[in-house]
């Protein structure tokens, strides 16, 4: 699928306000890419959005990569910031919530999350570049997954059967007669609706950012007109306020992300009460 013809070209001729042309506002069209391989009328094609993820997750491999390949005792430039991003999710997080004993092998997995997503979350502000790739629903999806089928496993290896039953349904028969509805609910809630917005909060946070610094850059260029000069000014200095926001937006929700997974793993490892 492409983008809408008529904003795109609306957007790359001289379109300004008074001109004899709309505003190319953008929408669900700035998410849809022409296939770079294949044919997108098959669903068999690799487009812009699946190169950026393949080059971040090459990148974010090259970097530890070369960061801890060969360790050494004092450190270079390159080991100290990889050390101290692995250190930072490490102590800040896994241990946070896990503790030190049950989390330490979980570490390598949280870390790999957190970089990926922040890297998948840098590309809306690298120049070319310039779409995050989590915008895209089933990039956080998939991920999300990974840590549902980790979490549920883990569940039923650490508790068995009843205990992990106990866990999904929040089980507890003080509660009486309102009991089967309590466990109708929670199970619904963490087996179906968790998932969702586990993947769901990333997505959103990242469509909407980038939905706001696509509409000031076009709104800049579309105000190069007359008085409208004057009001493109404000709104490209708002596309440089949202680019510094969305800086701490990214890395925000690529450490949420990996918090809440620390917190189910967390909860398949400690019983039911």
């Amino acid at each position: 699928m492409s983008a809408d013809p008529t904003r795109v070209l609306a957007f790359e001729t001289d379109c300004h306000i008074f001109a004899d042309c709309g505003f190319p506002s953008p929408g669900l069209h700035s998410f849809l890419f022409e296939p770079l391989w294949g044919d997108g009328d098959s669903n068999i094609y690799f487009n812009k959005p699946m190169l950026l993820a393949l080059l971040g997750s090459i990148i974010v491999v090259g970097f530890f990569w070369a960061a801890f390949g060969r360790p050494k005792v004092v450190p270079g430039k390159l080991q100290m910031v990889a050390e101290a991003g692995y250190d930072f999710i490490r102590r800040g997080i896994v241990y946070e919530t896990m503790g030190k004993r049950e989390g330490e092998k979980y570490v390598p997995l949280v870390v790999a999350l957190f970089f990926f997503v922040w890297m998948m979350n840098i590309w809306s502000i690298v120049p070319v570049a310039q779409f995050p790739v989590t915008s895209i629903i089933a990039y956080p999806m998939v991920l999300a997954l990974i840590v549902y089928v980790v979490w549920v496993s883990l569940t039923f290896k650490r508790q068995g059967f009843v205990g992990a039953f106990k866990n999904f349904t929040g089980y507890d028969k003080s509660l009486g007669g309102a009991l089967p509805v309590v466990m109708l609910i929670e199970a619904f809630s963490n087996l179906l609706v968790r998932p969702f917005t586990h993947a769901v909060r990333l997505f959103a946070n990242m469509f909407a950012g980038h939905i706001l610094l696509v509409l000031f850059t076009i709104a800049s260029w579309y105000l190069l007109n007359g008085i409208g000069i004057a009001y493109a000014g404000v709104s490209f200095i708002m596309a440089i306020v949202m680019t510094a926001f969305e800086l701490f937006i990214q890395a925000l929700q690529a450490y949420v992300f990996v918090l809440l997974t620390c917190t189910y793993i967390q909860g398949a490892l400690s019983e039911q009460h």
